[in-house]
């Protein structure tokens, strides 16, 4: 990946998995990270004491009920914050210790992100919205290419009042995946979205990571959703209740939503 003018160069990202491969890369190292909230004379702790790993190619889910801690967890290993104590690593970066132009260029290049709501510009088309990010990334997708990766290649034309929720989501994916990032990070994605459409949903998702070896966490409270899942990470009152390996994924057209 390009350097773009920084003394931070990201890693490029490990050779696909062999059959012989016996240790996985290890893309973000999580040790002893904590988050605290000043909210005038009360502290607010998110995340008490997290250490985890996340793997290279690996679809993980962290679940668990709002305010776990799961959402900040997520923005801290995306580099939209920082924690209070501890590190966070990326490959051989260190997050934590970053200045914000390093930042800046982590999240431009290594990172798509896809929250609950889809943040379309309302004026521009699904090709354009796409285009926006393709503009500044090195090595990007033609933004068709992204859009039919998740089932849009008929609506790249649409501005985003003439698609449904399930398809503005998926235009929202395929913005985030069109830069080629190493990471795909997605909170509560199926949120806002009735289970049929929801589905739809997570289907691009399994493709993005299965098709694209894009490591995938996804943020919700649904526990359905970790059957479709590499691993589940459950958290409670900021802390890592409980991580499992998922045995034998469940396809996601058969997900019991």
């Amino acid at each position: 990946m390009a350097r773009m003018g920084s003394d931070f160069e990201l890693p490029r990202e490990p050779p696909p998995p062999t059959a012989e491969s016996a240790v996985r890369a290890t893309v973000f190292r999580v040790r002893g990270i904590t988050k605290v909230y000043p909210m005038g004379e009360v502290e607010v702790h998110a995340l008490r004491g997290v250490d985890l790993d996340v793997y290279a190619r690996e679809f993980t889910v962290l679940l668990g009920p709002s305010g776990s801690g799961k959402s900040t967890l997520l923005n801290i290993l995306g580099g939209l914050d920082v924690p209070t104590a501890g590190t966070v690593h990326f490959h051989d970066q260190d997050l934590t210790s970053a200045k914000e132009r390093r930042l800046t260029l982590f999240r431009r290049e290594a990172v798509g992100f896809v929250f609950q709501f889809y943040n379309l510009i309302p004026s521009l088309t699904a090709r354009e919205n796409v285009r926006l990010v393709t503009e500044v990334a090195p090595h990007p997708m033609a933004p068709e290419e992204a859009l039919a990766m998740v089932g849009l290649a008929d609506r790249q034309d649409h501005f985003p009042a003439q698609l449904s929720g399930g398809q503005q989501q998926r235009v929202a994916i395929a913005r985030a995946i069109a830069k080629r990032p190493q990471v795909l990070l997605c909170d509560e994605p199926t949120g806002a979205l009735d289970a049929q459409t929801g589905i739809t949903v997570l289907e691009a998702i399994d493709r993005i990571n299965r098709e694209l070896g894009t490591t995938t966490l996804v943020i919700t409270h649904n526990a359905a959703i970790g059957a479709m899942a590499d691993r589940v990470v459950t958290m409670r009152d900021g802390r890592i209740a409980e991580d499992r390996r998922v045995l034998e994924k469940t396809p996601v057209d058969q997900l019991a939503w």
